[in-house]
């Protein structure tokens, strides 16, 4: 897939043609947070939407496939439900919308749905907080197959629900759910919706699954409750496990990161962790992990919500109470430290999505960031407020924008919890 981008970017490059993109899974088509369009914006001084669509509260991002825009959200009178949307992209117009009863039982952070819709080859897949999985007909909404997780898989439902965007494997939906027996991760075909396998029985997390090659192969990379685990994607047989055990809870969220036979995660509570995957052999080692004293006294980058970046030698994110920094891919150790990214506070969020030599920020105050992040330093090109921060996501600070946005087709689509908006980033 990578490779086929990479030359459809060079072809349009050569041409001086406008590569345009759709954004149909979690952080975008190959799930890695890069977008590769042309033809977009150099600087800015103001942005407007050039539509807005109203929809209720939820934390899942965007996702923009074949012309039209998918979302999920929550309603909660005069009964509580889930809802899935699908709009036009082109006018904001809803095309269609399905709806479900899902009563939050022991769940923290009840805005909605955590998870992104995800797109393949004509159905979109909803995964809801209460483990509510649905395959539609993209064209009109038809409910192709669903199934109930939390009784299927007799889930131990995590403090804030199902949170891990699915992922679309071979012919398979691959889900960390937390299910029992050894259900932590379970892949369901994709045309049916049957159980193909079913792995682990660690503490489910809140860590999207990944895929990377390793010793020529692809394996299922999932970051649970416990370990940091390389699955079999055809039988879901372990190949290996790393520990990552958490201090205090399971709080892993951000998105495990892959380059050079690298992956790392990072976590609030316990800092960084990089594994080295071994190129010939279908195992890992630990690299290095490091810590700091607790949230507030950090080491290397103690991230929550936003999964961080990887740029050439340096990883840079968001630190526990908001900092941005870079970090040293090799050893972990802390290069700089930048306080204008994203306000100072806990658990203060910005999403990263590299486009060429810059970088893309949307933090949670609503404001999009054109910047170049480097050894040297964090660099603003351009800022400007995008959309307001609401307070059913987080109910402090005046609110927040916590969902993650979509870059597709020149555009940029983002919610808060009220509505959809689509902003034009084209030259």
């Amino acid at each position: 897939m990578l490779k086929r981008l990479y030359l459809i970017y060079l072809i349009a490059a050569a041409s001086g043609a406008t590569l345009a993109e759709d954004w149909p899974k979690w952080r975008g088509a190959d799930r890695n947070g890069e977008w590769h369009e042309t033809g977009i914006a150099e600087s800015f001084t103001q942005l407007k939407p050039v539509w807005r669509a109203e929809i209720s509260s939820g934390y899942s991002g965007p996702t923009v496939s074949d012309g039209r825009v998918f979302v999920s959200d929550r309603v909660t009178k005069p009964k509580q439900i889930e809802r899935v949307h699908c709009f036009d992209e082109k006018t904001g117009k809803l095309i269609w919308s399905h709806e479900y009863p899902c009563a939050y039982r022991n769940v923290s952070y009840t805005a909605g749905p955590r998870t992104s819709v995800q797109i393949h080859d004509g159905i979109a897949y909803s995964l809801g907080t209460m483990g509510h999985l649905f395959a539609f007909d993209v064209k009109d909404g038809r409910v192709i197959w669903s199934v109930d997780a939390n009784t299927a898989f007799e889930i131990d439902i995590p403090e804030w629900g199902i949170s891990a965007a699915p992922l679309i494997t071979e012919d398979m939906l691959v889900v960390q759910i937390g299910g029992t027996p050894d259900a932590t991760v379970v892949a369901l075909g994709l045309k049916d919706g049957k159980e193909r396998w079913r792995a682990l029985s660690d503490r489910a997390s809140y860590s999207a699954p990944i895929t990377v090659e390793q010793a020529g192969k692809d394996i299922v990379v999932v970051w649970t409750g416990d370990n940091l685990a390389g699955l079999d994607p055809l039988t879901g047989r372990t190949l290996w496990k790393q520990p990552f055990k958490p201090s205090r809870m399971v709080i892993g969220v951000a998105t495990p990161i892959h380059k050079d036979n690298k992956v790392f995660v990072s976590s609030f509570f316990d800092g960084a962790m990089m594994v080295n995957l071994q190129p010939t052999q279908q195992s890992v080692s630990l690299a290095w992990a490091s810590a700091g004293a607790d949230e507030r006294n950090t080491e290397s980058l103690h991230s929550l919500i936003s999964t961080p970046i990887w740029l050439g030698d340096h990883i840079y994110g968001i630190d526990s109470y908001g900092e941005l920094r870079c970090i040293r891919a090799s050893d972990g150790k802390r290069v700089w430290t930048d306080t204008t990214a994203v306000r100072k506070a806990r658990w203060s969020t910005a999403h990263f999505v590299s486009h060429h030599d810059k970088v893309w920020i949307f933090n949670e105050e609503g404001e999009l960031i054109l910047s170049e992040l480097s050894p040297d330093g964090f660099k603003v090109i351009s800022r400007a407020p995008l959309i307001e921060p609401t307070r059913d996501q987080l109910n402090r600070r005046g609110g927040v924008t916590w969902s993650h946005p979509a870059f597709a087709n020149g555009h940029v689509f983002i919610r808060n919890d009220n509505e959809l908006i689509k902003v034009d980033l084209r030259k």
